[in-house]
C-alpha cells in the first residue's frame, strides 16, 4: 500500500506559468505541502478546479477558477475527471489517499477511493494552520 497525499489548489497563485509547487503562493498551500512531505509519501498531487489532477513539477498557468461556487453537477463533473486520471497514477482500491483538502474537494472523490485519511477534518482555517506548523518542524 502506497501513501497518496491530495491537496487542493488555492486562490492565490503568481502571474505567470509555473511549476503547481510554485505557482500557488498562500501560506495555507505552503503549509499543505511541508505538512505533505513531512508524511513522506510516495506522491503528491495538487487537485485543481481547473485542471484536475496536477503533479507538483508540472508546468500550469494561473487561473481563477474554484469548486466553492460550482454547481452539483459542474462539481460531479469534475470528480468523475479526477478519478479517471487518479486512476491512470495510483492505485484507488489499495493506495491509502490522505485528503489535504477542503470538503468541496473530496466529497464526489470518496466514494471513489478504498482507503483515505482527512487529518484536518473539521478544523477551522487558523487550527489548519497550527496544526501543519505543529507536524512539520
Amino acid at each position: 500500500m502506497r501513501k497518496i497525499v491530495l491537496i487542493s489548489c488555492v486562490k492565490t497563485k503568481l502571474k505567470h506559468a509555473a511549476p503547481a509547487k510554485e505557482l500557488y503562493t498562500s501560506q495555507l498551500f505552503k503549509f499543505s505541502l511541508a505538512y505533505a512531505r513531512s508524511l513522506n509519501p510516495d506522491a503528491i498531487y495538487v487537485l485543481s478546479a481547473k485542471y484536475g489532477v496536477v503533479e507538483l513539477d508540472q508546468r500550469i498557468e494561473p487561473y481563477e477558477m474554484t469548486l466553492n461556487n460550482m454547481s452539483v453537477s459542474a462539481s460531479k463533473e469534475w470528480a468523475k475527471n479526477v478519478v479517471s486520471r487518479l486512476e491512470e497514477l495510483i492505485d484507488l482500491e489499495k493506495d491509502n489517499i490522505v485528503f489535504i483538502a477542503g470538503d468541496k474537494y473530496r466529497k464526489f472523490l470518496i466514494p471513489h477511493i478504498r482507503n483515505y485519511e482527512i487529518p484536518l477534518k473539521g478544523l477551522s482555517f487558523g487550527r489548519q494552520l497550527q496544526y501543519m506548523k505543529a507536524h512539520t518542524k
